[in-house]
């Protein structure tokens, strides 16, 4: 199986161009994602045939888990097909993943893809819509212990679930403990990625992310987004910010027209291979 490894701020990924995902696919993702024994990733994504769009995603986690959506996946896949796979350069595509077709547009520079900039579609707000069990119709600035420690969050989906967390330096935070413990929280029927951040201005934040089914991860795309959501909604930033993740930024918009948030950022192909294993 050909691979191509791939990465946007360090959130990295196997890419695979297939007809369709194998019915081993649990097995293979956990396989290929392991850092000795396998490629090394943080998930494993496959670009298929869509009839809605110009190509389908769906991205598993590195413990065989599905995940509805992925911000920094979805810019490495835009990347691969408009250099690899497109027969034609075009400045916008259309992507099929686990919420719906989301709109990508390309910057270009001597055909290569340089910034991708991603309709990351309107933030879920309802509580059990999110999800996360709470007699609120939505979950903002809410108390939460994780063992002897209590925080307050807000609870933002992105087509994926997201709590959000103020604290005053992030990087004091053992997110390495602190992190499943709130992923898997009673809370959260689907547990939940945690993002913990420190608020530096208006439009400038700092952000470590502990993904649901992949871990600590140097960066993500959708919990960039919720992160600038949940700014607004406390009032502690502008529609529009920087976000600062351990494999550099995102720049974040929550259109006040549309109510769409979009997200601008890289990605890079590190190399390709072939998968020798038979299943």
């Amino acid at each position: 199986m050909q691979f191509t490894k791939m990465h946007g701020l360090g959130n990295d990924f196997v890419i695979v161009v297939r007809e369709e995902v194998p019915p081993y696919v649990e097995k293979l993702a956990k396989e290929i994602c392991h850092r000795r024994f396998g490629i090394g990733a943080d998930g494993l994504v496959f670009i298929l045939p869509s009839e809605r769009a110009d190509f389908r995603m769906r991205i598993f986690n590195s413990d065989g888990s599905e995940s509805e959506q992925c911000g920094n996946a979805l810019r490495c896949v835009a990347k691969y097909y408009a250099e690899e796979l497109s027969t034609i350069r075009k400045s916008e595509l259309t992507v099929e993943t686990g919420i719906g077709v989301q709109n990508v547009w390309l910057e270009m520079e001597q055909d290569q893809v340089k910034q991708i900039r991603v309709d990351m579609g309107e933030p879920i707000l309802e509580a059990e819509k999110v999800p996360v069990l709470s007699k609120e119709k939505q979950v903002i600035h809410q108390p939460i212990r994780a063992g002897e420690q209590a925080f307050y969050f807000t609870a933002v989906s992105m087509g994926n679930p997201h709590a959000v967390i103020e604290v005053e330096d992030v990087q004091k935070i053992p997110l390495d403990v602190l992190g499943p413990m709130i992923e898997t929280h009673e809370w959260f029927p689907r547990k939940t990625n945690v993002e913990f951040i420190t608020v530096h201005s208006p439009d400038e934040i700092t952000m470590r992310v502990w993904e649901r089914g992949a871990g600590e991860t140097m960066a993500c795309g959708s919990g960039a987004c919720a992160v600038v959501v949940a700014g607004v909604l406390n009032g502690k930033c502008d529609r529009k910010a920087t976000v600062h993740l351990a494999g550099g930024d995102l720049e974040i918009e929550w259109n006040s027209g549309d109510q769409h948030v979009y997200m601008t950022g890289p990605a890079e192909k590190v190399f390709t291979g072939v998968w020798l294993k038979k299943y």
